[in-house]
Order: C-alpha cells, then sequence, then structure tokens
C-alpha cells in the first residue's frame, strides 16, 4: 500500500533529524493518509478513496459549498 495521496499527489519525502550538537541523520516526513468513504450523486454509490488529512477538509468545504469533488 503506498503511501500517497490520490488527489493532491503528497507522498513521503525525506529531511534531516538535527540533535542539539546540529548533527544530521536522514528522516522521512510522511503525508497523513486516511481512507475515505464519498458519495457520488452521478452513480449513486459510495466510493473508498485514500487521501491526505488535509484534502478531506478541503472536500468537506467543497461539498458544503455545493462545487464539484
Amino acid at each position: 500500500m503506498s503511501r500517497k495521496c490520490s488527489k493532491t499527489g503528497k507522498k513521503t519525502s525525506s529531511g534531516n533529524n538535527r540533535s542539539h550538537s546540529r548533527r544530521a541523520t536522514k528522516r522521512t516526513f510522511r503525508p497523513n493518509i486516511q481512507k475515505t468513504r464519498i458519495y457520488d450523486p452521478i452513480t449513486g454509490e459510495y466510493k473508498t478513496i485514500k487521501v491526505a488529512a488535509s484534502y478531506i477538509r478541503t472536500l468537506a468545504k467543497r461539498l458544503q459549498q455545493g462545487k464539484k469533488v
């Protein structure tokens, strides 16, 4: 299962941990990927998608405003 948002394309990135002495060790930054169900009014079915938590907030806002998902 890949850690990638199907809508925004967010994926795992890399960087450094920094200690107090400024020593650098590699680390990864993972996106907050969640499975969520959305209703498709065209087909009348629910679809399960894997998206970032930031997109879930955007999705809720768009649905509330009546915009296209």
